[in-house]
Parts: structure tokens; C-alpha cells; sequence
């Protein structure tokens, strides 16, 4: 089985990350998962999960994630430099950071790895292997804007957590699934997890037969 490493940062947007571990499993992909210490609080704060260990995490997950995710996510403490994702001769296909904070991210950009998170990126970096960046702020300053650009230079992906609206969404988890369609696009995995736009412009059902278009060509 191919394996995805998924690190889960600081950063707003955790429904993010767990959509994306669900829709990596339901398409045949195992995931190496590791949350920072901030990451923790934040996951804990915005989707009420409790895990202050890999262990602990790894218990809940059939609780958070669902009985048949579980068993394909594999928990990672955030120093354990032993884990498979920390050395290139592992084969990780590749390392999403979802949400990705702007000092994650700068430090990625550095090559400063103070955690197994930034050592995923680092390796994914130098083995030429696929490193999805989902940063989740703004606004952006010069140095975000600087660092994203030098990681785009170096072949990541930096895929912010932007969701679109022409495919008329109705939940937040429409938007989420948006943002982790778009993930899935780049990782080269088929997924039916959002819309695709189709090439016509069409106004949702509730809002009759005019287009909802406002200051001229959309």
C-alpha cells in the first residue's frame, strides 16, 4: 500500500485535514499522520478531538476518523525522528502539510527542521517526491508571500486553503471538500469528492432563471 505523509500544524483549519486523511484512505492510500503541539490545541479547539500523544490520538481515532479509516493511519509523535517519513529510503509518495502555519512553513522554506512534520517536508524536498503546502492565513505579509515563493521554486505545491463558490455550495463541508478535491487533483488520486467545473455558467436552483453575476463577465 502507498503510504502519505499528513502533518497537521498550528494553523486554523483542521476540518481540512481531516477530510483529507478520510478522502487518502477511501482512495487506497495508508497515512502517516503527525500533529505538532500546537496542533493539538487546535484540533482540540476547533473539532473537540482530544489527543495529547500519538497514543492518545491513535485511540480516538476510530471515534474522530471513523472504524474504517483507523485502521490504515498510523500515528507519529512529533519527535520521533525514527518514523518512516523522516528518511527518504522509506518511499513516503508524498507529504501534505494540512493546515500548514506560516512559521511551518518558513521553516520548511529554511531547511530548519525542528520536528518530524518539517523533516517530512525536508525530505519530500530533497528526494523529488511530492510536497503539498495548505497554508491557512490572511492576510499575507511580504515574508509569507517570499517564503511561498522560494518552496514553489524549490517544486512544492502551495495550495491554500481557498475554496471556490461556482459549484454553488450548500455546507461548509461542500468548501471543504473543494479545498481537498483540489489536493487530491495533485497527488494524481481520482476522488469524486467535489464538482468539476463543466464550461457553462448556471445559477443555482433557488435563484431563478437569471445569472448571479455581479459587475459584468464572472
Amino acid at each position: 500500500m502507498q503510504r502519505y505523509f499528513v502533518g497537521i500544524t498550528g494553523a486554523s483549519g483542521h476540518a481540512y485535514a481531516e477530510a483529507l486523511v478520510r478522502a487518502l484512505v477511501a482512495a487506497g492510500t495508508g497515512v502517516d499522520l503527525c500533529v505538532t503541539p500546537s496542533g493539538l490545541k487546535v484540533l482540540r479547539h476547533e473539532l473537540g478531538v482530544e489527543g495529547g500523544s500519538a497514543d492518545a490520538l491513535a485511540a480516538v481515532l476510530p471515534a474522530w476518523l471513523g472504524r474504517d479509516v483507523a485502521p490504515s493511519v498510523r500515528v507519529f509523535e512529533p519527535d520521533a525522528i525514527e518514523a518512516p517519513a523522516a528518511s527518504g529510503t522509506a518511499l513516503i509518495r508524498g507529504t501534505i502539510l494540512c493546515p500548514c502555519s506560516m512559521g511551518t512553513l518558513a521553516r520548511v522554506a529554511a531547511g530548519f527542521s525542528s520536528n518530524l512534520v518539517e523533516r517530512a517536508a525536508d525530505v519530500a524536498l530533497k528526494e523529488g517526491r511530492t510536497l503539498c503546502l495548505v497554508p491557512r492565513e490572511t492576510p499575507l505579509s511580504a515574508l509569507h508571500l517570499e517564503n511561498m515563493l522560494r518552496l514553489a521554486r524549490m517544486g512544492a505545491i502551495v495550495l491554500p486553503a481557498a475554496p471556490g463558490f461556482y459549484h454553488h455550495p450548500k455546507c461548509v463541508d461542500d468548501l471543504v471538500q473543494h479545498v481537498v478535491g483540489k489536493i487530491l487533483d495533485r497527488l494524481g488520486l481520482a476522488h469524486a469528492r467535489a464538482a468539476r467545473w463543466q464550461g457553462e455558467l448556471e445559477p443555482p436552483p433557488e435563484a431563478g432563471a437569471e445569472p448571479h453575476v455581479r459587475g459584468g463577465t464572472p
